[in-house]
């Protein structure tokens, strides 16, 4: 086995070789902290016949026992991959996927097995960096190494790294990789930080990355194998020019189309009539025909937008397409908004939800459950094709995550808003970056179902098109821009700063100053589109729809969680068949009344409220009566809390019996005298009678009553003992 070290961020980082997964291709045991990856990196011995792309794929498997916990549910082990897990795949894949050779087509599979999970050294950057040792030490060729590395800011300085205790004080989580040369993919959350910070951090973690480079390349020399030839393919030169001079002026004629699928329908024709062509001519050459044809499309539309500095649609390099918004769309869903930019359109639905709607997480990560949802779908007729509806695939998620990335900085805390909030976006027509198309849609959506988000949030994908010292960054970039440009860079973000940003570029060597200009570009571009957007709704509306749910919060004293519960949960269960509201209720007291109208929820609250309501001395109640003894009255003043009126404190004067003032039934103004230390209540009704009715003597229909018991009394008297008259 062999073992090399680099200490980064204060911690030891290893890469193992040699002592395990011996029969894969490459295989490295990443260790940092106390958190282990296995990485292995395997090629098929054939290539894949019949195809015009690299088939790589990348698998990274969570182990429940990296963290010491035991799957849930009934089958007690893992099953499809959370979406965390793919999301790392997807992170793992990007910036490996251009360094590897045009025309390689063999079949390479990365697997990321995750063995254990130290907190404090999150694995997806050691996923990126193993798996770029393991190919590197393998015979698979690739044009690495590339490392990766985490950055966040605390107290406005970048952090490589950062524990967990720095991740909550930091304003930004950037996950960055890059080769020794140049940065290759960026992904990152952040809450509204500037575009110089952003900046700082990136070149901050570069430099990170080119010492972890460093001990790649040292084990490359010790350790590396052999790699694969592979010889670029070069299209018969013969053919080429033929090709070439056949369909130059069509394909250049198809790409100055504005619309889309007049546009595609063009460049097939030419495609097709081309194929058609010369496969008569030289049957056995398809392969050489079809390259032709892809890289003139591809070189007519670059040089179009660097020499000729127009793009395929007509627009300017720094012009957005024309923008629709529209709000409110539905009256039964709680908010809806459709965004339109150019042909990219993306309608959004935003659902409000109990707290016990949250997505429960059982994942590796320290998060159990989740409260604000973005869903995103991507049905085949968005792009004008036939196909499957399944559920969704690896894009899917990653455009949905990317999306609730950039809104979540600006959603309100379960205590401002105790809802759980799930967004979805439906995907109605696609060219280029319905992501960021989503972001927009969302934020209108939630504005519109009275969310009372900090911030409204846009977004917007630059490109990049650069040959030699030719540049031309491009705003809203297209489809066409996207698969034949140089860089994707999304970005989104309020008008106070940035909250997401996803980047992935194919060249080598963009400086600072590029990516400087693009990020500078990119906030003119979303701020233009946020100015857009506020006038069709400038604010999140003043009332939540009447089909939300209502939902009322209160605080109670934990040890009065038990009279609201009751015995075997009698009295909260008969408070929910009273008012049909649903009552959640947390250890810390915390109280979540649940209703579909504004009244079940105010009865329940009500109710709630008197049952853990204390008796406050001084304090007068209208009170019931319960029951009667010789020495007083017992009285109800609050719901499951009754008091004792002693029959010295029934009237002003003197009473010989309870039942002459009250009885069992009445109600009756009481005032607290005072509790006792075994919680007791000491009531007086003299004491809170109106001085209007209490008279000389105190409640003339009382005394008048009590005078005629005192007369009887005394006739009784005078009837059984004989009269003597004082002497």
């Amino acid at each position: 086995m062999e073992i090399f070290e680099h200490e980064i961020a204060g911690k030891k980082l290893s890469m193992e070789t040699g002592k395990v997964a011996g029969q894969a291709s490459g295989a490295v045991m990443m260790r940092y902290g106390d958190t282990a990856l296995l990485v292995t990196a395997t090629v098929s011995d054939q290539p894949r016949e019949g195809i015009d792309f690299f088939p790589l794929t990348v698998d990274y498997e969570e182990r429940l026992y990296a963290v010491g916990r035991i799957p849930g549910g009934f089958i007690k082990r893992e099953g499809r991959p959370t979406e965390k897990a793919i999301l790392a795949a997807r992170l793992t894949d990007r910036p490996l996927r251009p360094l590897f050779p045009g025309n390689f087509r063999y079949p390479v599979h990365i697997v990321v097995t995750v063995l254990s999970v130290d907190q404090d050294c999150i694995p997806e950057p050691l996923a990126i960096t193993g798996a770029s040792a393991a190919l590197s030490i393998s015979k698979i060729p690739f044009d690495g190494p590339i490392a990766a590395v985490n950055v966040g800011i605390v107290d406005g300085k970048p952090v490589i790294n950062p524990t967990v205790e720095q991740s909550e004080q930091s304003t930004l989580n950037l996950v960055v990789a890059g080769t020794e040369d140049a940065i290759m993919m960026v992904e990152a959350s952040a809450d509204e930080v500037t575009e110089e910070e952003v900046l700082d951090a990136l070149m901050k973690g570069h430099e990170a990355i080119k010492e972890l480079i460093e001990t790649q390349k040292e084990m490359v020399d010790r350790v590396g194998r052999e790699k694969m030839k592979v010889e670029p393919f070069e299209p018969d030169p013969v053919i080429k020019e033929e090709v070439e001079r056949h369909c130059e002026d069509l394909v250049g004629e198809a790409l100055k189309i504005e619309e889309k699928q007049e546009r595609e329908t063009a460049l097939n024709n030419a495609r097709t009539g081309t194929m058609e062509h010369f496969l008569e001519l030289y049957p056995e050459n398809e392969r050489d025909i079809k390259t032709t044809i892809g890289s003139l499309i591809k070189r007519t539309m670059r040089s179009m937008i660097l020499k000729e500095k127009v793009r395929t649609d007509g627009r300017r390099s720094d012009e957005i397409r024309q923008i629709s918004c529209e709000a409110g769309l539905f009256k039964r869903t709680h908010g809806s908004s459709l965004f339109t930019r150019g042909q990219t359109q993306v309608l959004n639905i935003c659902t409000l939800g109990a707290l016990r709607d949250v997505q429960m997480l059982d994942g590796l990560g320290i998060e159990e459950s989740k409260r604000f949802m973005h869903h995103y779908n991507f049905p085949p007729y968005s792009v004008g094709e036939a196909g499957f509806m399944r559920g969704p695939g690896r894009r899917e998620i990653g455009h949905g995550a990317l999306a609730e990335r950039a809104l979540e900085p600006v959603i309100p805390g379960e205590d401002e808003f105790p809802y759980t909030l799930r967004l979805v976006s439906e995907v109605l027509e696609s060219n280029g970056s319905t992501s960021m198309g989503s972001v927009c849609a969302a934020t209108l959506s939630l504005m519109d179902a009275g969310v009372p988000i900090k911030s409204p949030v846009s977004g917007i994908a630059m490109g990049l098109i650069k040959e030699e010292d030719d540049i031309a960054v491009l705003s809203d970039i297209q489809g066409m821009e996207d698969f034949l440009g140089d860089m994707d860079f999304k970005v989104a973000g309020t008008r106070n700063g940035i909250t997401a940003l996803q980047m992935d570029i194919k060249v080598r060597g963009l400086s600072r100053e590029i990516l400087a200009e693009a990020l500078s570009r990119a906030k003119e571009s979303y701020l233009f589109i946020l100015d857009r957007m506020i006038e069709t709704i400038s604010e999140p509306r003043p009332k939540l729809s009447e089909y939300a749910p209502r939902i009322i919060t209160l605080q109670i004293d934990i040890e009065k969680i038990r009279d609201v519960i009751g015995p075997g949960g009698r009295i909260i269960n008969k408070i929910i068949a009273e008012t049909g509201a649903e009552i959640n209720i947390e250890n810390d007291g915390r109280i979540y009344i649940v209703s579909r109208d504004a009244q079940s929820g105010e009865k329940a609250q009500k109710i709630i409220e008197n049952l853990t309501a204390d008796a406050e001395p001084g304090r007068v109640y209208l009170g019931k009566v319960t029951r009667t003894e010789k020495y007083g009255a017992f009285v109800e003043i609050i719901p499951g809390k009754e008091g004792l009126v002693h029959i010295s404190h029934l009237e002003k004067y003197r009473v010989d019996k309870t039942e002459d003032v009250v009885n069992v039934g009445d109600q009756v103004m009481v005032k607290v005298l005072d509790i006792d230390d075994r919680g007791r209540i000491n009531l007086s009704r003299k004491e809170a009678l109106p001085p209007d009715e209490r008279g000389e003597g105190g409640d003339k229909k009382v005394q008048e009553r009590s005078r005629d018991n005192d007369n009887k009394k005394v006739a009784s008297f005078s009837k059984n003992r004989p009269y003597k008259k004082k002497t």
